[in-house]
This record gives C-alpha cells, sequence and structure tokens, in this order.
C-alpha cells in the first residue's frame, strides 16, 4: 500500500508507483507545451486527467480540449503533445500502465518498466 499527499509544483514530477504502474504531476505555465510530433511512450498506456487550466493535447495529430475534469488516454505509440492555452497553470495528474519513467523523470526503454 502506499500513500501520498500531491502537490503541484512546476514541470514534471513522478509520485509514485510499483512495478506495474505510476502516477506522475504535471504543471505547464501558461503558453507551455510538452512532447511533441516524436513523443510516444512505446512501452506505456498514459492516463492524462486534467485537476485544472485549459489546453489541447495534441495526439496523433489530433486536436482535443483538455479542462478540469477531461481523462484523456494516450495510448502506448501514439505521438502526442500537451499545450496549455489558457491564462493560469495546467495541471494534470498522469497514470502509466506500466511505468515509463525513472524515479527522476527519465524515459525508460518499452518493456523495462
Amino acid at each position: 500500500m502506499q500513500h501520498h499527499q500531491l502537490r503541484f509544483e512546476k514541470g514534471f514530477t513522478v509520485v509514485a508507483g510499483n512495478a506495474r504502474s505510476q502516477a506522475a504531476l504535471m504543471i505547464l505555465a501558461a503558453g507551455e507545451s510538452a512532447g511533441g510530433p516524436d513523443n510516444r511512450h512505446q512501452g506505456a498506456d498514459q492516463w492524462l486527467y486534467v485537476i485544472g487550466g485549459e489546453g489541447t493535447a495534441v495526439v496523433d495529430g489530433q486536436p482535443h480540449p483538455l479542462r478540469a475534469g477531461v481523462l484523456l488516454l494516450v495510448e502506448r505509440g501514439e505521438a502526442h503533445e500537451i499545450r496549455n492555452t489558457g491564462d493560469g497553470p495546467l495541471r494534470t495528474l498522469d497514470l502509466y500502465v506500466p511505468p515509463a519513467y525513472t524515479e527522476a523523470g527519465d524515459t525508460l526503454p518499452a518493456g523495462e518498466g
């Protein structure tokens, strides 16, 4: 069992996980983006839940609006970018199955979660 109090700080932070799944927080300031056409998780699905703010997720070239309460599944191998299009921070809770990052936030190669 794990129990964590989440603190939304700037950037991307892995906050919890085990050998089968992982949770991370992402905070993008107004105008910032993360990812791009070459950003893919070859070994993990990513569930992105928007806690607050507004933005756009571009998944395999298709835009999807983001706002508080939206849950988005980015399947393994799909190219994706997250853009903050609002005036304030875009805050998301991201779940990866299996893990996609080391505890330091470095990308894991496919199959090494």
